[in-house]
């Protein structure tokens, strides 16, 4: 472990669409979601201009089936996790490159029925229990097998 160094990211934003789903072959749930964040830029003649974000998220097992099962497309989320970059060949043998936040902590946020599947309580967080370790490789995906707990308070940092 390399010490004196963080690479964290906290992310709140809207879903862009309903999570996507999976399990690896070994039956671990993999959940796949972008969350767009805005922000305003001045253009040359000093008008605001709204520009938006988007941010390729990561969730593994208890955090998957659940963002699976209650985030849709347009719900408020926060999110926090690890930046993480990859590469890999598509079947065509270019190289890829994609950048994720590999989810840690998982919590939506606004009211209860803001997204047409979003029914649990707002309290609800899912967080990762233990220290990352890299995740193994499946399918030229990420995959991960540490188990998750769901806590029941309101730990948001702002």
């Amino acid at each position: 472990m390399s010490k004196g160094t963080i690479n964290k990211a906290i992310i709140v934003g809207r879903l862009g669409k309903d999570p996507d789903m999976r399990y690896t072959p070994s039956g671990l749930a993999v959940a796949n979601f972008n969350v767009a964040t805005n922000y305003a830029v001045k253009d040359s003649s000093g008008t605001f201009q709204d520009k938006t974000e988007w941010h390729r998220i990561v969730a593994y097992g208890k955090q998957a089936e659940f963002a699976s099962e209650y985030l849709a497309k347009g719900r408020l989320v926060y999110v926090e996790g690890r930046i993480q970059s990859r590469q890999w060949e598509d079947k065509e043998g270019q190289k890829r490159y994609t950048t994720e936040i590999i989810c840690s902590t998982l919590q939506p946020l606004g009211p209860r029925g803001e997204a047409a599947e979003a029914a649990k309580p707002d309290s609800e967080v899912v967080t990762d229990t233990q220290d990352s370790q890299e995740p193994a490789a499946d399918n030229n995906h990420p995959a991960s097998g540490k188990p998750v707990s769901t806590s029941e308070e309101d730990d948001l940092p702002f």
